[in-house]
């Protein structure tokens, strides 16, 4: 929850408060030699408790997200519980600690006034906490956002260099695609260089976003599965069922198409033993893409870095956790959807 540098930040505005009121104190008090050591270091222990708490208090409502109360309402909440709670704080402080020397002039609570006074005292503490908190914390999250658009940059960059490095004038490749539908006049040939030249299309096309419709991705899966399907006929079966309602949404491009390829790269695929893939959503809202598993006896060599790059794609985009679950019968993988 706290990292250091909040601590740090921390102990920077009590020293500095501290130095002020004690500079303020001993302008004041024209006996100062009457007071002892342990009084000062008592003071500090009260005023350093007593922002400790403001501080823990804007914490618990700045870094966390609470569903029962609005974003925007909950830095009022938060400046109102901590100056409550530090008032209670300090009361209980001038209950069981004596007055000093050092702090004899200070208000009491003998009236309700005294308490107004001291809560008004709360709620600056309260308020300085707040502000110093609130500035550190946008500025940490900014610092954060640049480091994690540089490496999605970095990374976006490598994809589009390797894209770069696999490509052969892809001009000439469209062209000589349209080239040779024109020479064949077989409808089942015609159509396969169609599908072939959308997935070829796509896959040049997806460096440029970072994100892409469900839409789109799904259109790109069908010519996919086209290809697929003309290699494995009814070996291969694969169910898409996705309401319309959900094809605005957001996800990051060629990600379903590598858990289809990991699929039927570690499944054994037959007629005798089809592998059946299932694509729909769920209330989340996700993408769940869900095979049998009849692994090979032999597994094919990989990488073994599919899953974990489309992790850091959504670590990276959305911030959102990708879910995998193999129950060893079914494999499963929820991808969150980006509603904008």
């Amino acid at each position: 929850m706290f990292k250091s540098y909040f601590f740090k930040w921390y102990f920077i505005l009590t020293g500095v408060l501290t130095s002020a009121t004690m500079l303020a104190l001993l302008l004041r008090n024209e006996r100062l030699y009457d007071v002892r050591w342990w009084e000062y270091l008592l003071y500090v222990c009260q005023l350093g408790l007593t922002l400790l708490v403001c501080w823990l208090i804007q914490g618990y409502f700045l870094l966390n997200e609470h569903k029962w109360i609005n974003a925007r309402f909950k830095h009022v909440v938060g400046i109102f519980l901590a100056s409550l709670l530090t008032a209670i704080f300090a009361y209980i402080y001038y209950l069981i600690f004596p007055l000093s020397k050092l702090n004899d002039t200070q208000v009491g609570y003998n009236s309700a006034s005294d308490f107004a006074i001291h809560y008004i005292g709360a709620f600056l503490a309260s308020l300085i906490s707040y502000v110093v908190f609130y500035s550190v914390y946008t500025n940490s999250a900014l610092q954060n956002t640049r480091l994690q658009n540089e490496i999605l940059e970095q990374a976006h960059l490598r994809a589009q260099l390797l894209s770069l490095q696999q490509q052969i004038s892809p001009h000439f490749l469209f062209n000589s695609l349209s080239t040779l539908k024109t020479l064949t006049s077989e409808k089942p040939t015609k159509d396969y260089i169609i599908q072939l030249s959308a997935v070829y299309r796509y896959v040049l096309n997806y460096n440029r976003h970072y994100l892409t419709p469900l839409k789109e991705e799904l259109g790109f899966i069908r010519s996919y599965l086209y290809i697929m399907t003309t290699r494995y006929e009814e070996s291969l079966q694969v169910s898409i069922n996705v309401p319309d309602e959900f094809l605005e949404l957001m996800i990051p491009p060629l990600s379903v198409q590598l858990l289809i390829e990991n699929a039927i790269k570690h499944n054994s695929v037959s007629a005798e033993r089809p592998l059946q893939i299932n694509i729909q959503v769920n209330d989340t809202p996700a993408l769940v893409i869900t095979n049998n598993l009849q692994l090979k006896k032999v597994p094919e060599e990989g990488t073994g870095t599919g899953i974990n790059n489309i992790r850091e794609r959504y670590k990276l985009l959305m911030q959102k956790t990708v879910e995998v679950d193999n129950n060893k019968e079914r494999f499963s993988v929820t991808l969150p959807l980006l509603r904008s």
